[in-house]
Parts: C-alpha cells; sequence; structure tokens
C-alpha cells in the first residue's frame, strides 16, 4: 500500500484539517499518558513549517452525546503548553463546529463525538469538516479502522494525504510481512480471543514463534484448531496460574528462551491482568508475568515493535518504553493489519 504523504502537498499558507489520536487516559481531567499526543507533534512542526493553518481534530472516550467529563479542554491545554502558547479555556465557533483558538495558526476542534454523524459518517458532519480546510491529513493511525466522517468521510471532499507518524505505523508493520527479521517472535496477550485469534493464525504462518498469554492462552482447545496447520513454526501457549490471572512462572522461563533467539519481536497484549495503579495495593500481582517479558523484550538487541493500549500505558509507568525500537499507538489497528485485515482510513487515503 502506497500511501500519499503530506510532504508531497502543497500546504504552504493552506487550512489543513489534521485528524490525530487524542484519545488519552484521565483522572480527574489530568492525562495519564500523553504518548499519543507527542506521536501528533512531528506532523504538527512541519505543517507550522509550512506556514500551514492547522486545525486538529478527533475524540476522546465514548460519550453519549454532549458530555463535559469528555471535553478535550485537557487536550488543549497540553498541546498549548507543549507548544508555548497562551492556553485560554473559552471556545469559540470554528466554521459550523467549535473548538480552541491555541494560535493564530493553530485550532483544535471539540470532541467529535459530541456529533452522531461522526459514527455515523454523516453526510452533515463531513460538510462542516471539509468546509473549514483546503487540505485533509490523517495522522490517527489508530483510528484508522473505523468508517468514521473524520476518517473516511472528509476524503472525499479535500485532497488527503498521511501524516507523519502514520506513515511510520505502516511502514513498521509492513517490515513484519516484507522484510521480516528471522527468527521473527510474535508475542500475543490480552482477553478478547474473537479479536487476537485472526492474528494467531495469520502470525503461525509466518513467525517462527507465537507466544500466547493472558487470559486468550485458556482457551486451548480453539488455538489447537486455529494452530493445528503444520507450517514448521511453533506456537507455545503459556499456561494460567490457578486464579487464570497471570501466566505461570514455568511458562515465563519458556517464553525467555525463545525470547533470546529473536532478531524481531512483534508483541501486543499483555500476559496477564494489567490492574489500574490505585487497585494494586494489597491486592494479588497479576502483572508479574507482563513485566518480566516486558523487562527481556526491552533489553532484546532484535528490532521490536510494540502494541496495545493496555500494554503500553503499563509500560509507560515502567519506563521502558523508550527502549523499544517502535510503539504503536493502535491497539485494534495493529491487529487487524497485522491479521491481514485491510483498514478503511488508509483505503480512503488511497483513493483519488
Amino acid at each position: 500500500m502506497t500511501l500519499p504523504k503530506i510532504q508531497e502537498a502543497q500546504v504552504h499558507n493552506r487550512k489543513v484539517l489534521l485528524r490525530v489520536d487524542i484519545d488519552v487516559p484521565l483522572h480527574n481531567k489530568d492525562i495519564l499518558d500523553d504518548s499519543r499526543l507527542h506521536a501528533s507533534l512531528e506532523t504538527i512542526t512541519y505543517l507550522q513549517n509550512q506556514n500551514a493553518t492547522i486545525i486538529l481534530c478527533g475524540h476522546l472516550g465514548r460519550p453519549d452525546g454532549q458530555d463535559d467529563a469528555y471535553s478535550l479542554d485537557p487536550v488543549a491545554k497540553w498541546f498549548a503548553k507543549k507548544l508555548g502558547l497562551q492556553f485560554t479555556s473559552t471556545k469559540q465557533p470554528i466554521g459550523q463546529l467549535s473548538g480552541w483558538q491555541l494560535s493564530n495558526k493553530l485550532y483544535l476542534l471539540e470532541n467529535l463525538r459530541f456529533d452522531p454523524g461522526e459514527h455515523k459518517n454523516s453526510p452533515e458532519l463531513v460538510n462542516k469538516l471539509a468546509n473549514i480546510a483546503d487540505v485533509y491529513c490523517n495522522d490517527a493511525f489508530a483510528v484508522s479502522h473505523r468508517n468514521n466522517a473524520s476518517i473516511t468521510g472528509v476524503c472525499k471532499k479535500l485532497p488527503h494525504y498521511a501524516g507523519i507518524h502514520l506513515q511510520k505505523e505502516v511502514e513498521e508493520l509492513d517490515l513484519v510481512f516484507k522484510k521480516p527479521k528471522h527468527p521473527l517472535v510474535v508475542i500475543i496477550g490480552g482477553a478478547k480471543l474473537e479479536t487476537k485469534l485472526p492474528l494467531v493464525e495469520k502470525m503461525h504462518a509466518i513467525a517462527d514463534y507465537v507466544l500466547v498469554g493472558g487470559k486468550i492462552a485458556a482457551e486451548t482447545q480453539v488455538l489447537e484448531k486455529v494452530t493445528k496447520i503444520d507450517t514448521g513454526n511453533v506456537v507455545l501457549v503459556a499456561d494460567l496460574i490457578e486464579q487464570g490471572t497471570d501466566i505461570t512462572q514455568n511458562s515465563i522461563d519458556n517464553f525467555l528462551q525463545v525470547i533470546k533467539l529473536a532478531n524481531m519481536i512483534v508483541w501486543n497484549g499483555p500476559m496477564g491482568l494489567i490492574r489500574p495503579t490505585n487497585d494494586r495495593k494489597g491486592m494479588p500481582e497479576t502483572e508479574h508475568g507482563t513485566r518480566v517479558i516486558a523487562d527481556a523484550v526491552s533489553r532484546s538487541s532484535a528490532h521490536t515493535i510494540l502494541g496495545g493500549g493496555d500494554t503500553t500505558e503499563f509500560l509507560q509507568e515502567l519506563h521502558i518504553l523508550d527502549k523499544f525500537s517502535f510503539v504503536s499507538t493502535g491497539g485494534g489497528a495493529m491487529l487487524l493489519l497485522l491479521s491481514g485485515e485491510k483498514l478503511p482510513g488508509l483505503i480512503a487515503l488511497c483513493e483519488k
């Protein structure tokens, strides 16, 4: 898939609608993990250097209509502070929409999911978005598997391009298929078997080793059916501790032996239950397997690709994210792309 790049677009002195991933975890209006916001800065800086007017847009959470708990006010403050701008919390009209003016050349629209037209990909919202810009740029890989107004709909109205971070996401994940470094080890965890099973099946065909942990490891009969075809590759399914909330020490040891062999590692999903930080005190530890595997992968000399919200947030707490070769912002989108699915947001970018 050859994406049209924002670097190839005529954006000097033009208005650019920039779809970014701003679905960040909040606690009392404080941003707990800003890695997704950081991922957008390279494209923003590029557009600023082109003297473009930038209208940022995105969503936060799953609000049911207008809900101040999901307002992008904390995100607006973050961008203002990070970019050295003066912030005022008063929203103002931006075309037929509303949001914050962060500078003469930078705006942020309010949470797009406040409008049901975002999820429905309504022509009304598509027109409102298209009418405030000359060019559209998608830099939100994490939501590119959605057929939303701000992802696919606006591509039908404006010249459209991939942002710099989205380009990197696709290039990195393409390496797994086009230029894998063997031995290739794929680690798959988490709880939702229906989303992870296609990935296990696809990776069984191309990876030297597939290591399966998390709650999905308990589904041994289903996993056996998927992996019964002899590809010459190895699938190791972890044993779970009695409570089923983490993998056993024996499974950890087996996984560590395989990780030592790897020249490329792809990891999506934790090995056990990841509890919120404030829920861990006095509770049995369920993060041990994820912590040990994370330490081993971060120390590996292999090319390492990490994805999945729970996993990345936990590793952010451990302060080791910067030790991975690449950290994907997309959990679901990463899963689908690696499973061989075509993402609507990427298809829309490639259409003239």
